[in-house]
């Protein structure tokens, strides 16, 4: 994976590790409210979404565009049909 991809997949990971931090914090008092919780919830979905988007593109990138140049192109399909199951 592209270093660039790591850097910004990490970045995502954790902006979705502070907000899963938060709801755990706001899961203790038990006056939350639950569209609060569920605001946040949202917002761990969206940054693992985002993370997963840059990792996908990374290996767009790193593999699956230079697959025809290693001669390589059946098994790179066969391992992004494989990758797409988890986006």
């Amino acid at each position: 994976m592209p270093e660039e991809s790591r850097r910004r997949a990490s970045r995502r990971l954790a902006i979705a590790r502070g907000h899963v931090e938060s709801i755990i914090r706001m899961l203790d008092d038990p006056h939350v409210y639950c569209v609060d919780v569920l605001r946040q919830i949202k917002a761990v979905q969206g940054a693992l979404s985002g993370a997963a988007e840059v990792v996908l593109r990374g290996h767009l990138e790193a593999h699956v565009a230079t697959a025809h140049e290693r001669g390589d192109t059946h098994e790179i399909i066969e391992e992004l049909m494989e990758a797409l199951k988890y986006t």
